[in-house]
């Protein structure tokens, strides 16, 4: 009977194993959505939708399940997580603020749709992630000069802002050309947590109030510096999307034509789409996430890796690189990887050629000092994955059987030597024989 249970275990969970994310295939294909209410299942269909058309498989549930779990038998059932449930104070099941957060640490990614009076839960995880709300739960983000244009004025909530970060592997290689459309709660990012970016960001004549309220101080968020949505890389690469409004990911917003105030040109369709996608597709690993591969070492004029070199040795350095496109992996390109030779503080600072199909190589000589040595790569650049290689290397003197015999520079003190016996032979000569 026993035997019967495992082998039935097994043919269960086997099937989302091998769908899982894995550095080989790096696609998050198991999705866990967390719902307030199911409605939301139909009001945004249009963003499932192009998730499931790229090969997703998403789990709706709505966050107060009990039967919600992120794993089991020590192994995660998802690669990663959404919650569009701002409202929620508690998680069902086995999900709290700490198997969120563990989720995240085990290298999975998350995306977070916060809003008006965003629960203290949600607002606890997204501060743990390195950005925080606005501390009154009311507050929105008005912008009297960047509004979206309507028949009815009303308190401009609804902004339509185009002030995107600027890099094409986090927004894609097409421009977003109409205003992104945003009616929600605005953050600020730590500014201790480096690994936190601005991507939509809002005017400077923005603040974060109480709309139906006269202001009787200044707002605690203003400017640029409050930010509408934001994206994070931890350090062992899991992805964090983080937004302040829910709408943002509606039809509605996905469908709607945008006009910004103060300009003439209306668009019919506002970029919310096209935002969300490709943020998705950057959070979801399918760009922007790098490999290396074939990492080699050796002497200039061998091939074999050895297991010590010696000090003035020239050798060659070699790695390929290769980014990931969504379906297959494609050569890096770029300038700007180094590789250092470390041992307490780089020896050896070269910046890598590449011959524009993966292959990153240099050649340099063993600097005249012994021990142990690391051929050390640390590449970051903006939205990649971050590339952390090392190996040990040891490097000894020269033996004593290794060093020249006779130095050139050395040749006037050999004559000096050589003069100085012969001198003395000539003398002790003379002396003996000479009456």
């Amino acid at each position: 009977m026993s035997k019967n249970i495992f082998f039935f275990v097994i043919l269960t969970i086997a099937p989302s194993l091998l769908r899982a994310f894995s550095p080989e295939s790096p696609t998050d294909r198991r999705v866990l959505v967390l719902l307030d209410d199911f409605a939301i299942k139909s009001s945004h269909s249009l963003y499932f939708n192009s998730l499931k058309s790229r090969g997703f498989n998403l789990d709706f549930k709505l966050a107060s399940d009990p039967q919600i779990s992120l794993q089991r038998y020590g192994n995660y059932l998802y690669d990663a997580l959404v919650l569009l449930c701002p409202s929620i104070d508690r998680f069902g099941g086995s999900v709290d603020q700490a198997a969120i957060l563990d989720f995240v640490d085990s290298g999975h990614d998350l995306i977070i749709a916060a809003d008006v009076n965003s629960s203290e839960l949600i607002r606890e995880v997204a501060t743990e992630c390195g950005v925080e709300f606005d501390e009154d739960a009311a507050s929105m983000v008005i912008d009297h000069s960047s509004y979206a244009v309507s028949a009815t004025e009303g308190d401009h909530t609804l902004i339509a802002s185009n002030d995107l970060i600027k890099s094409e592997v986090i927004l894609g290689s097409n421009k977003i050309e109409a205003p992104v459309l945003f009616k929600g709660i605005g953050h600020s990012l730590n500014p201790a947590n480096n690994m936190v970016l601005k991507v939509l960001s809002a005017s400077p004549a923005a603040y974060s109030a109480y709309p139906k309220a006269k202001l009787s101080s200044p707002p605690s968020l203003m400017g640029s510096a409050i930010s509408l949505v934001s994206v994070v890389q931890a350090r062992n690469n899991a992805r964090i999307l983080i937004a302040g409004s829910l709408s943002m990911f509606s039809n509605r917003f996905f469908r709607s034509g945008v006009q910004q105030a103060g300009t003439a040109t209306k668009h019919e369709k506002a970029g919310n789409e096209q935002l969300l996608t490709e943020l998705s597709r950057w959070v979801f690993h399918e760009r922007g996430h790098l490999k290396a591969v074939n990492v080699r070492h050796h002497k200039v004029g061998e091939t074999d890796e050895p297991a010590i070199y010696r000090i003035k040795d020239d050798l060659e350095y070699s790695v390929e690189i290769y980014e990931w496109s969504g379906t297959s992996w494609k050569p890096y390109v770029s300038n700007d990887v180094q590789l250092q030779f470390y041992m307490m503080s780089p020896y050896v600072l070269k910046t890598l050629s590449t011959d524009k199909k993966g292959l990153y190589s240099t050649s340099f000589k063993v600097p005249d000092a012994y021990g142990v040595f690391q051929f050390k790569i640390e590449y970051e650049n903006l939205g990649y994955t971050t590339l952390s290689l090392s190996k040990q290397i040891p490097v000894r003197p020269y033996r004593h059987n290794e060093y020249e015999r006779f130095i050139p520079a050395a040749y006037p003190y050999y004559g000096a030597t050589f003069s100085m016996m012969a001198g003395l032979f000539i003398f002790t000569a003379v002396h003996l024989y000479n009456k």
